[in-house]
């Protein structure tokens, strides 16, 4: 995918040389290499209100520091993922996830695909929701219930959903899920005050999936998806700024896109995703294609929740 193919979500070619300082100031990371730290509070005291996020057409709560709206991004480098079969393990990506969001049993929010390379060998494909920005979710949905913020984020406000999984008929990607029974919360988010950009406690009868945890990103940290990859194949980013990180490394999102031919799932549906995959199948951390199979995914806080286990889909 060349940088011309990106029409809608590529930054304009004068953005600002992407910087040290610009991107710690995005991220709140305190050093390359180390765990993202918090935002200073006072570089977000007067942009976001506490405990909100950016609802529906609300532009000015999503503004930057610097005035512009962020846009968020994410670009997933399989050259980098090798569906962590290296450290005998099930997705961490996927795990992290939904030991972070307490994901109902057997939603994966984030779900590692195996898919056949041309000829012979597979890779794996990390795919959570692909944040389109043409989405047919919510030209579907009856009751406004699932939206896109003005940062981009698709989200879904369970206090309005009607459970009648329109959407789920309309996303090409298969990425959104329903809660046929109760979901079972465990003790810590037993008295979670409900926010849309959260999704906890779940709720019976209703559509869940992928935030793309804007507000973790508002708040100075990775998604948990990108926090839980052990060979740092997931960036997160802001096309608005043009720089993204994986916690190690700062790229220039552009210019990554375009030198490693990035590219969209599905780009022939016009959906416009903000989710870009760089080519690959683990081979920069060694895989060898022809090793096939991953381990189920496991659910890490069932343990702490009674009767954990709920039937989705």
């Amino acid at each position: 995918m060349d940088e011309q193919d990106l029409p809608n979500d590529a930054p304009p070619a004068d953005r600002p040389k992407v910087d040290r300082r610009r991107i710690l100031k995005l991220f709140g990371l305190g050093a390359l290499g180390v765990a993202p730290l918090p935002i200073l509070p006072n570089v977000l005291k007067s942009v976001f209100s506490p405990g909100r996020g950016p609802m529906r057409n609300d532009v000015d709560v999503a503004r930057a520091p610097n005035g512009r709206v962020r846009r968020w991004t994410m670009i997933i480098d399989l050259r980098n993922c090798d569906g962590c079969q290296s450290v005998g393990k099930p997705p961490q990506c996927t795990t992290a996830c939904i030991e972070g969001h307490f994901a109902p049993e057997p939603m994966e929010w984030i779900q590692v695909f195996e898919s056949r390379l041309p000829g012979d060998g597979t890779q794996f494909i990390p795919a959570p929701c692909q944040q389109c920005q043409n989405p047919p979710c919510t030209n579907v949905c009856p009751v406004g219930a699932t939206f896109a913020t003005p940062e981009g984020s698709i989200l879904i406000d369970q206090e309005r959903c009607i459970g009648c999984r329109i959407c789920m008929g309309a996303c090409p990607y298969d990425r959104r899920f329903f809660n046929w029974g109760a979901p079972a919360v465990p003790p810590e988010a037993m008295l979670a005050h409900y926010d849309v950009e959260h999704q906890t406690p779940a709720r019976r009868g209703t559509v869940m999936k992928c935030d793309f945890c804007p507000d973790m990103a508002r708040a100075g940290t990775l998604p948990y998806c990108a926090q839980g990859c052990p060979n740092k194949a997931i960036y997160y980013g802001d096309l608005e700024q043009d720089v993204a990180t994986n916690g190690e490394e700062i790229v220039s999102v552009s210019r990554f896109l375009s030198e490693h031919q990035a590219y969209n799932l599905k780009e022939d549906l016009g959906t416009k995703p903000r989710v870009y995959y760089i080519p690959g199948h683990g081979e920069m951390v060694g895989r060898d294609s022809s090793k096939k199979g991953r381990l189920p995914t496991e659910w890490p806080w069932v343990k702490r929740a009674k009767g954990a286990k709920t039937w989705s889909r």
